[in-house]
């Protein structure tokens, strides 16, 4: 009887283990991919970087606090990484707008170009907690973050 015991415990054991380095190798596939260069030698991951570093002096404690709100959402363990992706999403816009500051408006912009359709509820959620109305951005709630990714600067005029 024990032995019959062991024998599933060790064929669980084995399926539990592939399925956390598939889970594991999908993630690290997904970031590699970020990594690769694009055709201006740039990556992604590069682009983020150069637009966090660019924009940081033009933060001000009230969307750095509103931005933190927006992000509490996200489960702890990836919000950096999420945080990280929107404050670059959020300043290539305020620089492609040529704003000198990082605005509420900038922010819940960048924060929907940033963010996949499926996080938009939770967005909506918190701006109605912050009693800010949604309606200016209903523009850009209605496409998904495919249709931002490539050409998202032309069909906002920016």
């Amino acid at each position: 009887m024990m032995s019959v015991f062991v024998d599933y415990l060790i064929i669980f054991w084995g399926f539990f283990m592939i399925a956390i380095m598939a889970i594991g190798g999908y993630f690290m596939f997904r970031k590699f991919l970020k990594r690769l260069p694009k055709e201006d030698g740039k990556s992604t991951m590069d682009w983020e970087t150069y637009f966090v570093n660019k924009t940081k002096h033009m933060w001000d404690d009230e969307e750095k606090q509103l931005l933190e709100e927006l992000v509490s959402p996200v489960p702890e363990l990836f919000r950096d990484v999420a945080r990280h992706k929107i404050i670059g999403k959020v300043g290539e816009v305020a620089l492609a707008k040529s704003r000198q500051k990082i605005t509420q408006d900038v922010l819940i912009e960048g924060y929907i170009i940033a963010t996949p359709k499926r996080d938009h509820k939770f967005l909506r959620k918190k701006l109605a907690e912050k009693q800010i109305d949604t309606a200016p951005y209903e523009h850009f709630f209605q496409q998904s973050n495919n249709d931002y990714n490539s050409d998202w600067k032309k069909k906002h005029q920016l």
